[in-house]
């Protein structure tokens, strides 16, 4: 992209001033034109007696709310307080820059208009195009995230359900129960960036959503017990795909044979890069819980949290090569 003209006043700042290396560095990494092409049909809201605002640098904004993890009223006060913020987006020292009900409204728009999801096939074309996508292998998990709302009485059952947030629901894990959602992941072993990206109620098991996280591309699939399937299995050898799916133990069996161990031991440690995926999305962008009660608010976020984690993600792999 074009390297965006300084104002008078960010003219006579030192250099150093409002200066952040990760921004810069993600910004960088892909043209941003596309993206701003993907959302130009969604019309940002507009200021009264003001210069409207652009899509792009609100869309930019969008994705530093989640990178940061900042509320629409954070959001607001960090573009007027914060240089850096302000260059990663395109606004200048002179320029307002949009308020709360301004983010949430164009974010709403985003949501509707499907543009969070191409944002995301756009960003990996263009991660893809400058080699970063290695197709050695694809590794799937999921993690639990808690509900918006606050989660009903166990008591009454795992039917218990909120009519103010339908799509969440119960499941079982480590010995407790949880009330929310699943992320599942499809990511590219070695580069470990998020090829594909599915958001269900915690009701739906992992497994049945293993076919929607492989690109079909890809060399090997690795995955935890949880994903083991004789049909998968089957499929993935028809394809000629490396099946490194861990074996799990059956009623018949009193333990795994030694060789299915071993087995399981070299896999769980080409899997475990996709674990830190969930430990940047829960401890880096505080995504531990879902932000809104609508489904497909809530899949749209599952879609901007993949974009932000690539970017950061793309903006180290690139600074190391």
């Amino acid at each position: 992209m074009a390297e965006r003209q300084l104002s008078l006043a960010e003219a006579l700042l030192h250099p150093q001033v409002g200066s952040n290396e990760r921004l810069e560095a993600i910004e960088a990494c892909i043209d941003w034109r596309p993206l701003a092409a993907l959302a130009a049909p969604v019309r940002p809201p507009q200021p009264v007696g003001r210069r409207p605002y652009l899509v792009l640098p609100l869309l930019k904004a969008i994705y530093l709310q989640m990178i940061y993890n900042l509320s629409d009223k954070g959001l607001e006060e960090a573009l007027a307080d914060r240089l850096s913020f302000r260059r990663f987006c395109g606004y200048t020292l002179e320029e307002a820059t949009p308020d709360e009900t301004t983010v949430c409204r164009f974010r709403n728009a985003l949501v509707e208009a499907n543009v969070l999801s191409a944002c995301f096939v756009e960003v990996n074309r263009q991660l893809d195009a400058k080699g970063l996508i290695l197709r050695k292998g694809t590794l799937m998990d999921a993690t639990i995230v808690a509900a918006a709302s606050r989660k009903p009485d166990i008591r009454k059952g795992k039917s218990a359900s909120l009519a103010r947030e339908p799509a969440a629901g119960w499941t079982k894990k480590g010995g407790r129960s949880h009330f929310g959602y699943r992320l599942h992941v499809g990511a590219d072993y070695g580069s470990n960036l998020i090829r594909k990206v599915a958001w269900t109620p915690a009701r739906i098991n992992e497994s049945l959503v293993a076919e929607a996280l492989m690109s079909g591309d890809e060399a090997a699939v690795y995955a935890d017990k949880g994903y083991e399937n004789k049909k998968r299995r089957a499929r993935l050898k028809a394809a000629k795909i490396k099946d490194r799916i861990c074996h799990r133990s059956h009623k018949h069996q009193t333990k795994l044979p030694h060789w299915q161990s071993v087995r399981n031991a070299a896999i769980a440690k080409r899997r475990a890069p996709v674990e830190q995926i969930f430990g940047m999305m829960k401890r880096g962008f505080g995504f531990v819980r879902a932000r809104y009660t609508r489904f497909a608010a809530n899949v749209a976020d599952a879609f901007r949290f993949a974009t932000a984690f690539n970017l950061r993600r793309a903006a180290s792999l690139l600074a190391a090569a």
